[in-house]
């Protein structure tokens, strides 16, 4: 199986993170996902938090990656992994929100929608990465009126959906 690999360096600053999705959202689109499919959606809000992560709390330039035609656990549709690499050495470190807070849920977030996400170290850095499986069905989350969306894959389905529509409803 071919594997389709590009890359973005993105600068230490948050009007980055635009320039990232839009960049991304073509690059899915030139995979064959199209941008109204509820995956383009998922892997756009990871590469968001992913890369707002490295930019807002290492202050320095990152690498975005996307991986596409990997082998995971959906077998033949295959895994789309995203990777964002950066020259801090600190580790990722989740937090869990409280209420009204604006900060905190990024990591959350990734937790509850990727199938799988992790970090290693890389060189001086450290490069943290989720997968989403392409054949993995979508659990559809009642969301507040008016709006519309789809949510995390397999797992725990009550957990993540709970995860993700307490999110929706706290970023709503």
């Amino acid at each position: 199986m071919q594997v389709l690999q590009v890359q973005l360096e993105v600068g230490p600053d948050p009007a980055e993170v635009g320039r990232a999705r839009r960049w991304a959202r073509s690059r899915l689109v030139g995979s064959g996902i199209r941008d109204d499919e509820p995956l383009a959606e998922t892997l756009i809000l990871l590469i968001s938090e992913l890369v707002t992560n490295a930019v807002v709390h290492t202050g320095c330039p990152a690498v975005l990656r996307m991986l596409f035609g990997l082998t995971g656990s959906a077998g033949a549709a295959g895994t789309v992994r995203v990777e964002v690499a950066d020259s801090s050495c600190r580790p990722p470190q989740q937090r869990h929100a409280a209420g009204e807070d604006t900060n905190g849920r990024g990591l959350e977030l990734v937790d509850g929608l990727a199938d799988r996400w992790g970090w290693q170290p890389e060189g001086a850095g450290k490069r943290i990465w989720c997968e989403v499986d392409r054949g993995a069905p979508l659990i559809q989350l009642p969301l507040h009126s008016g709006a519309q969306g789809a949510a995390p894959r397999a797992g725990d389905a009550a957990r993540d959906a709970h995860k993700v529509s307490r999110t929706v409803t706290n970023l709503a």
